[in-house]
């Protein structure tokens, strides 16, 4: 063992109130160990976070010295980052005679037939039962579920026809205290050689984080693992050495001043989502629509952003934002804004020894805002083409109109061709068709699984008359009130 975890074992982990001992291998992840263990329920379907067999839930802290029983995948998760934590799987949710409502409701309702899925399906309606102020079930908390056999309906009915935890609920009551703190790990045997088990650091603090960033030139960043447990899981990557930002309690805030709200780069979609409560709008209309409620109780906004990719949900809106993002390092800070971060594809700005610690969205916010995804499913999918628009219309005429582009090059882009198109003229159809056409020639498209070249040529075309279209309706809607 290390200096640092001579005294208790390198991970210890509360599975449905027993702690159980992990000391690696660092790839292994939290379904892999759960299953080791004994604990079958959770179940490898896709081993990349979209059926959601896997579902387990993990206390999390709710911002307010309470938690919140949040579903997460388990096969994208490493164990190591279970570290310290509370998990509950679907075997700890019932006990001995005792059946959890949630479980009675898919039993006494039909909605299980093979079996396979449905532990969880049961995590994920678990922390939508327990979900502080719930007054109706959310069926966008299934959203990452998936059934092969069993059919929607029954399961439907299920959740809908939960009440409220009794009294006596223990996981409820549970929520009163505050979430486990982060415990800093440090995973790895001297005496094997690296490149066999690999190195698991969460440091204490950011300083800390920095410090191994500059010292350890092989050391990969890893936020909610939603991108590299991929990576792991279905091509076989292994790393030498990974640094767990997630909970770094510098990246987990927001903070609002006169002139930009600063979103910590740590924090999950979710949580974002929850901490803005609408106030961003146009962030509003993207959370819904990006994967999964299962892969935005784990993916960070940094870490959409880290990756580079030019399929990233977040860029298109927050290039129409104007969004900054800091960049930190041992060596201080620097602010970089989003359109200038990204250089070719999955590469950037970011600097060896740098880390993204915050976003900052600028103020006062576009009064005309809409972010358009075109994929082949409507939830749980990647985007074929993916827009953002923030437009403020002034006596009629464009002021200011900011496009975000992702899926339509090598990296996600500013739309400036078709923003310098409208800047200036009438906001009419007149002045949209014609910029539209500029909208079509930006980027440049490619032919791919997803999509033909052609295909998101003509949604480029399209999207700009759709969000005139959505503007108007909102109009006529506000005048008729």
């Amino acid at each position: 063992m290390s200096a640092s975890t001579t005294e208790r074992p390198a991970c210890r982990i509360s599975v449905n109130g027993t702690d159980h001992d992990f000391d690696g291998p660092t790839h292994t992840n939290a379904l892999d160990f759960l299953r080791g263990e004994g604990l079958t329920a959770a179940k490898e379907g896709c081993a990349e976070g979209e059926c959601g067999a896997c579902a387990i839930l993990i206390a999390r802290p709710d911002g307010d010295g309470t938690t919140r029983w949040t579903s997460v995948n388990s096969c994208l998760l490493p164990a190591a980052a279970l570290d310290g934590q509370e998990v509950i799987t679907a075997e700890g949710l019932s006990a001995g005679d005792h059946i959890h409502p949630v479980a009675e409701e898919m039993a006494v309702r039909g909605g299980s037939q093979c079996g396979y899925c449905t532990p969880g399906f049961i995590c994920s309606m678990a922390a939508e039962y327990y979900r502080p102020g719930r007054e109706e079930f959310d069926l966008h908390a299934l959203s990452g579920n998936l059934c092969r056999c069993t059919g929607y309906r029954p399961i439907k009915d299920a959740a809908q026809a939960l009440g409220t935890p009794e009294a006596t609920d223990a996981l409820a009551a549970r929520m009163t205290d505050p979430a486990p703190a982060s415990a800093p790990t440090d995973l790895h045997r001297p005496d094997t050689p690296t490149g066999d088990l690999g190195r698991y650091r969460r440091p204490a603090d950011l300083a800390e984080a920095l410090g191994i960033l500059a010292d350890d030139p092989d050391v990969l960043l890893v936020a909610g693992a939603t991108d590299w447990g991929v990576e792991v899981n279905i091509k076989g990557v292994r790393a030498k050495s990974l640094l767990a930002i997630d909970r770094l309690p510098e990246l987990r805030g927001i903070r609002r001043t006169a002139d930009h709200i600063e979103i910590g780069a740590a924090l999950t979609l979710s949580e974002v989502e929850r901490g803005l409560a609408g106030s961003v709008p146009l962030l509003g209309k993207l959370f819904p629509q990006f994967a999964s409620r299962l892969i935005r109780n784990g993916a960070t906004i940094g870490g959409n952003l880290g990756t580079g990719s030019p399929i990233g949900d977040t860029p298109p809106a927050l290039l129409a934002l104007e969004a900054e993002l800091v960049l930190a390092s041992r060596d201080g800070e620097r602010t970089v804004p989003l359109a200038d971060y990204f250089t070719g594809y999955r590469q950037t700005v970011r600097q060896p020894g740098e880390l993204i610690s915050a976003v900052r969205i600028p103020l006062p916010l576009a009064p005309l805002t809409s972010f358009q995804k075109i994929a082949k499913r409507r939830f749980d999918d990647i985007s074929s083409v993916a827009i953002g628009y923030a437009v403020d219309v002034v006596d009629g005429v464009v002021a200011k109109a900011r496009i975000g582009l992702g899926g339509v090059a090598a990296t996600p882009l500013r739309a400036r061709a078709t923003e310098a198109e409208l800047e200036g003229r009438p906001w009419t159809l007149e002045t949209v068709h014609a910029a539209a056409e500029t909208l079509a020639a930006e980027g440049t498209p490619m032919d791919d699984h997803r999509a033909s070249a052609q295909y998101r040529t003509a949604m480029l075309r399209s999207s700009l008359e759709r969000f005139y279209a959505e503007q108007l309706n909102a109009m006529t809607e506000e005048a008729g009130r």
